[in-house]
């Protein structure tokens, strides 16, 4: 049996709720994973288990520690990414993660990386003209573009943001919306809208749209157009074909920064019809100054039962891809055979 040693990390009474968590649901969470006992004892904290365990669980709680000195609101993510980190051990990146702000929001809440899949895709927006994000659902994909977007604008890097997706039914058919043309849309392009008002204000938002310093639009409305001095995120890209993707991506002038965002997983294009986003993968992979960032389950930023919900079906559609292989493969045998 291995010998079990106690550590102790200082953490000031001020910091102690916020580390520990509501009901400490985050001290229980790293009990939990790491098979150790944590003890508070005044402005100290023992952590009880393995000489290997116990150093791990005391390292986490110092990197919380500085999360929480800088400011931060220790969240269930947080302590959840951090444990994963520190399996791969990577826990020294929570810092390097917390110093990145691209931005505020209206209500003064920094925007930052938090993740390193994150970290990785907002540097290549800011190196590349051109970054494809592709990843599942509550990865960020869209909000840290958009916060790229903002930031760029009040610099004065671009006159104009451009918003654009495609607008397909997410597997329902709507029919005949009531209303005009712009009406029709915007349920399509929601999303965007409800990141940029977090992001801008409202107002801000408004003032600047109308001056068509901000256009948000369905991705057909780029046909024919030529886009310099913008920054251009079109999202939902998995539901592009071919021939649109081609097309949007031909519209880019110069002094212009394009992200493109997509899911593999959730495409809503008919039956046997090739995404542009798989094809521009496969086409565009070795051009320069063009990136390609591949999220993953482990980005995901919003409530920790969407990363397992996410994690879940990976496991499920990999175990599909397996069997249909085999039996590809098992077919394939008795042809021989014949």
């Amino acid at each position: 049996m291995a010998s079990h040693v106690d550590l102790s990390v200082e953490i000031p009474a001020e910091h102690a709720r916020n580390i520990f968590g509501e009901l400490d649901e985050h001290v229980k969470s790293i009990e939990r994973t790491l098979n150790v006992d944590i003890i508070p004892r005044g402005d100290s904290v023992h952590i009880q288990g393995t000489p290997l365990q116990a150093a791990k669980a005391k390292r986490l709680l110092a990197q919380l520690l500085i999360l929480s000195e800088r400011g931060n609101t220790i969240t269930t993510q947080n302590v959840t990414y951090a444990l994963s980190l520190l399996m791969d051990d990577m826990e020294q990146a929570m810092g390097e993660l917390d110093g990145d702000t691209i931005i505020h929001t209206i209500s003064g809440r920094p925007i930052k990386p938090k993740t390193i899949g994150q970290k990785k895709y907002v540097e290549s927006i800011r190196n590349r003209m051109i970054t494809f994000g592709i990843g599942p659902a509550g990865t960020g994909k869209t909000y840290m573009a958009m916060a790229m977007a903002v930031r760029a604008f009040r610099r004065d890097e671009v006159t104009r943001i451009i918003l654009t997706r495609p607008a397909i039914e997410a597997g329902e058919k709507l029919g005949f919306l009531p209303g005009d043309l712009q009406s029709k849309i915007d349920p399509y392009l929601r999303p965007l809208y409800d990141a940029l008002y977090d992001i801008m204000g409202a107002e801000t938002f408004l003032k600047n749209s109308e001056k068509g310093l901000i256009e948000v639009a369905p991705l057909a409305y780029m046909r024919g157009r030529t886009l310099d001095n913008a920054f251009i995120i079109l999202d939902e890209a998995q539901n592009t074909s071919p021939a649109q993707m081609k097309m949007f991506l031909t519209r880019i002038g110069f002094g212009t920064k394009v992200v493109i965002t997509g899911d593999r997983t959730q495409k809503d294009l008919p039956r046997g019809t090739e995404s542009g986003l798989d094809v521009a993968a496969k086409v565009l992979q070795k051009i320069d100054d063009i990136g390609f960032c591949e999220l993953t389950s482990k980005d995901v930023v919003r409530h920790p039962l969407v990363q397992k919900i996410v994690q879940a079906y990976e496991n499920y559609e990999a175990k599909q891809a397996k069997n249909k292989t085999k039996s590809v493969n098992y077919r394939g045998r008795i042809r021989t055979r014949e």
